[in-house]
């Protein structure tokens, strides 16, 4: 089996941090695949045009490429049936395409203001500034430190914000229901994002999806945990 997937890093090779790249990191996980990662850097465009994309992640099988985490986690589940799924069937796929979108929104959308300006420190210098530039013109000509300035304030709204998740975690450890499936890698994937890049601290420990982050942190052998990252 070849399975090979580019994954966004900084100057530390083996500290990969797209939120993208960690849904498909966990997919994989969950399906007890092995992928051969292949660092991916924000200026490496030419590296994904022959694939069909500038960005990332993109997951080649035997030199197939499939672009897109969502895209990725459909062609996991279809081309190999026979291990564990990573939805539950037709349905937990159509909500889970759901969860995709509000995982977009909410978790990353959120996520993104509180930490913009920390990201660049994992960056070398060409990179930087091909993030600030790109990332400053997204908000308006902002700089980052503006654009983070009010995040112990925002904060406390993107805690608000997930209470959809502690309403759901009184009934069942996971959003999958006892076990954790796609839909839970498509929210981590933005907290591990965030815990790689950032000393900024998302959440109370006594928050429940502080706990389920937690047990999602040692899931597979505590892959997720290992990866090098801040104690937040």
């Amino acid at each position: 089996m070849s399975l090979k997937l580019f994954e966004l890093v900084g100057t530390d090779s083996a500290r990969p941090f797209s939120p993208y790249c960690w849904r498909t990191r966990m997919a994989l996980a969950h399906k007890g695949l092995t992928a051969e990662s292949l660092p991916w850097r924000f200026t490496e465009k030419s590296a994904l045009a022959p694939h069909g994309s500038e960005k990332v992640p993109v997951l080649l099988h035997h030199d197939k490429p499939v672009v897109d985490s969502w895209t990725i986690a459909n062609y996991l589940e279809d081309h190999f049936p026979d291990r564990p799924s990573l939805f539950g069937g037709a349905g937990g796929r159509a909500m889970a395409r759901m969860i995709n979108a509000w995982g977009d929104i909410a978790i990353v959308g959120g996520i993104f203001p509180l930490i913009i300006a920390d990201i660049p420190k994992n960056l070398n210098e060409v990179d930087a500034a091909y993030f600030r530039k790109s990332r400053e013109a997204r908000f308006g000509g902002k700089t980052l430190e503006e654009i983070m300035a009010s995040r112990d304030a925002g904060v406390i709204a993107f805690r608000k914000s997930l209470e959809v998740m502690r309403q759901t975690f009184k009934t069942q450890p996971f959003i999958g229901g006892d076990a954790p499936n796609y839909a839970d890698y498509i929210a981590f994937g933005g907290f591990q994002w965030a815990r790689v890049v950032s000393p900024f601290k998302l959440l109370e420990a006594d928050d429940p999806v502080y706990a389920w982050r937690e047990k999602l942190l040692d899931a597979f052998d505590g892959m997720a945990r290992k990866s090098p990252g801040h104690e937040v």
